[in-house]
């Protein structure tokens, strides 16, 4: 339900705030507060609904929350926190700290930072005396229940306010789940439901996200819209041709250790770093790089330029497997702005940890996420007056031997185009679904047990299922996962005579563990460190022995020794290196409405101004490529022994069409355009796929069947089949319906 806003029923917004705020808003020179912040006064100070705002990037979200709630709660007196900030990183929580602590400390209320690296003396003395404010992480919330029961009822009961951060990015995944599942158990030990409110900037449906944030009443959530004028955007689209018959384009420079690069294969990321280096260099940027693999590989090619030229360097990575010292030097450094620095990062940089303004964004390969890119460029053109930047790098294969088909239609090229129309649209797709559901209710189930000691199967169904996250789930369902966790082949859980549910050995040894509280996997690693320095951790599948090569934090090094026992590898810097092959991250999946607008892309004969010249070219070859076999007429093609389908549909219907079609026995590979069939022809292709034109062919539990790896998540394998295809299906169940019309298209 949206608030709408007039003068009238804004004015006094102001007036309404505690002396101390209003003090502290002349002292920060404001001239006057931003309409979201005056309607969210209004909202909080006025009303008692949960609030959803929904402003850009350095709209001033944080102080439109924090001003009225903590002029709600500057004279409570009841013991227990008053306010908690659940944010999805550390990073986050610390940067939050540094914006509230002053003006808290100057209203007698206690803030605290509360996830695993925030310092032991501050939570103690919460612990003892719980008032105020706490920044938590889920992680630590579900540690709070699980080891020490008792406090969180005393710390978290009473709170008046949840006020949950970067909400759009617990929309969809298993820890958005968990979050969800948290909040319903904080609302389950409390004396009365403490008001939420959620901050986002890019949210795609609101409705999908009041029904997050309060799921028993979406309609009662109050949503308040910031209807802001964007700032000017400056973009360019430029296009690279990798060489022939190239395995690795993210391959180190140099990688034998020789340095003179005449003598090395140039691939396309060695002509993006020297674009990089010479546009960028002197002011402060971001360059998102879609993997931690090509992070470390541009990084260490801009350093490179640097000691070349004989300058310093300005050019750092910053990922997930980075230590959190080297991350916070970074974001220190650009946030400082003393000194030129360009960040390349993954999606690490992407939420809202303040780094001020960067003149420019950049991204290597075509975005295929409108909530991402926007997320991104609101790093942007925040200063009043400026305009926001996008530099786009396309990659695409060498098409001058006999490539395939797919490789000629130049998908890249056409993809960066048909998402820059989008982003001009204002168009966000809203979150998918979650492909995690059984997995995380796994760890909730265990996690609640552990907190209660022991519980019955009727309130712990009600409490995780019932019309909370998991409402998806009925209750034979919960009842056949319940009896598989207590099988002798799992063993997490057993029943005692009176019905009572508690944790057995398997299940108590996971509890236990230190990696049990967040719900995604930790993977086992290596720790790297140079002189007692820790510079973070690789995958251990990453093969290293002594004496081996890598990049890592934008350098290179040689593995001097190791300790197995320890995972630690002991490294020295080294002129040659390796780019470590992480492990690979899920990639994000294209929605219907980017890929219908690809296939406009290709129907037009638009020359978008945006694009430089090799690109240009690229967006001629992909039209002509795309004209020339016949695709404005056709969305099958054979090619030798495959048959290409054409579907110009989102990821999730393709995958699930993709089953369909192995179910009739027609296995392929999914992409962006659609499915490529193997060893079959268009005759035999059109004759299968015919089956599934009638609408009771393609049923749930037959297409299911079909779907390799269907289970997801921490725990995926605890988790029955039954129960997993059964939700898969349900889940699927849009998808499944339209797999009759795109049989009888093709």
């Amino acid at each position: 339900m949206s608030s709408p806003a007039s003068a009238s029923n804004l004015e006094g917004a102001y007036d309404k705030l505690h002396p101390t705020i209003r003090r502290w808003i002349r002292d920060q020179g404001w001239d006057e507060l931003r309409e979201i912040q005056a309607r969210t006064i209004i909202s909080v100070l006025d009303g008692d609904r949960d609030i959803l705002i929904a402003a850009s990037t350095a709209a001033g979200k944080t102080e439109a929350a924090f001003l009225p709630v903590l002029t709600s709660v500057a004279d409570r007196a009841l013991a227990g926190f008053s306010v908690l900030y659940i944010s999805p990183l550390k990073a986050l929580i610390n940067d939050q700290f540094k914006r509230l602590d002053e003006l808290c400390e100057n209203m007698a209320i206690p803030v605290v930072k509360w996830h695993g690296d925030a310092p032991q003396t501050a939570k103690k003395r919460a612990m003892a005396d719980p008032r105020g404010i706490s920044l938590i992480t889920p992680e630590s919330i579900e540690a709070m229940f699980v080891r020490r029961p008792g406090d969180a009822k005393r710390l978290l009961c009473s709170a008046d306010f949840i006020v949950v951060d970067e909400l759009h990015s617990f929309l969809q995944g298993a820890r958005g789940l968990h979050v969800a599942s948290l909040l319903r158990r904080i609302d389950a030990v409390s004396s009365r439901p403490a008001r939420r409110i959620g901050l986002s900037a890019t949210i795609g449906d609101l409705g999908q996200a009041a029904a997050w944030l309060r799921p028993t009443t979406p309609q009662l959530v109050e949503i308040l819209e910031a209807k802001s004028d964007s700032p000017e955007l400056r973009l360019q689209v430029r296009g690279y041709v990798e060489p022939p018959q190239l395995d690795d384009p993210d391959h180190a420079e140099g990688a034998s250790g020789v340095l003179e690069e005449a003598v090395v294969r140039r691939i396309a990321l060695d002509d993006i770093a020297d674009h990089l280096y010479s546009t960028l260099r002197g002011t402060n940027n971001l360059v998102f790089g879609g993997s931690r693999r090509t992070v470390e590989s541009t990084a260490d090619r801009l350093r490179r330029r640097s000691e070349k030229a004989k300058v310093p360097n300005e050019f750092y990575p910053h990922h997930g497997s980075l230590s959190k010292t080297i991350r916070e030097e970074l974001e220190n450094r650009l946030k400082d702005g003393k000194l030129p620095t360009t960040g390349i990062c993954t999606s690490t940089l992407e939420l809202g940890v303040d780094i001020g303004s960067v003149k420019s964004v950049a991204q290597i390969g075509a975005p295929r996420s409108l909530s991402s890119l926007r997320q991104r460029l609101g790093r942007t053109g925040r200063r009043r007056g400026t305009p926001s930047v996008l530099r786009i790098y396309i990659r695409e294969p060498n098409t001058d031997q006999d490539t395939g088909v797919i490789d000629r239609l130049r998908s890249n090229t056409i993809r960066s185009v048909a998402v820059i129309r989008l982003l001009l649209e204002k168009f966000v797709e809203p979150a998918g679904q979650v492909p995690e559901v059984a997995s995380t209710l796994v760890h909730q189930i265990l996690s609640v047990i552990a907190e209660r000691g022991g519980i019955r199967a009727r309130p712990l169904y009600e409490l995780l299922c019932g019309s909370g996250p998991f409402a998806m789930i009925s209750a034979a369902e919960f009842a056949l996962l319940l009896k598989h966790l207590g099988s002798d082949e799992i063993r997490f859980i057993e029943q005692a005579p009176d019905g009572t549910i508690m944790l057995a050995n398997e299940g108590e040894a996971v509890v236990q563990s230190r990696n049990f509280f967040a719900v995604f996997e930790s993977a086992e690693e290596w720790r790297l460190t140079v002189s007692g320095r820790t510079l973070g951790t690789l995958p251990i599948s990453f093969p290293v022995h002594k004496d081996s090569l890598v990049v890592f934090a934008g350098q290179r090094w040689i593995v001097q020794d190791l300790d197995e026992k320890t995972n630690t590898l002991f490294v020295a810097p080294h002129p040659g290196g390796v780019v470590p092959r992480f492990e690979r991250a899920d990639g994000e999946r294209l929605h219907d409405r980017l890929a219908a607008e690809m296939k406009a892309v290709y129907l037009a004969s638009d020359e978008p101004t945006y694009l430089d010249q090799r690109a240009r070219d690229l967006l001629a070859e992909g039209r002509e490529a795309f004209s020339g076999l016949g695709l404005d007429t056709t969305n099958v093609l054979q090619e030798e022994k495959d048959v290409h389908v054409f579907l110009w549909r989102g990821s999730q219907v393709t995958a699930v069409f993709g089953a369909a079609a192995a179910m009739v026995g027609l296995p392929g590979h999914v992409h962006d355009l659609g499915l490529t069939l193997s060893e079959t022809t268009v005759a035999m292709a059109r004759s299968k796929l015919a089956s599934l034109a009638d609408s009771t062919a393609a049923d749930a539990v037959r297409v299911s069947s079909a779907v390799q790896n269907i289970t997801a998540g921490k725990f995926k394998d605890q988790v029955p089949a039954e129960l997993a295809r059964t939700l898969w299906g349900r889940q699927n169940t849009c998808e499944i319906g339209a797999i009759p019309g795109i049989a009888r298209s093709i």
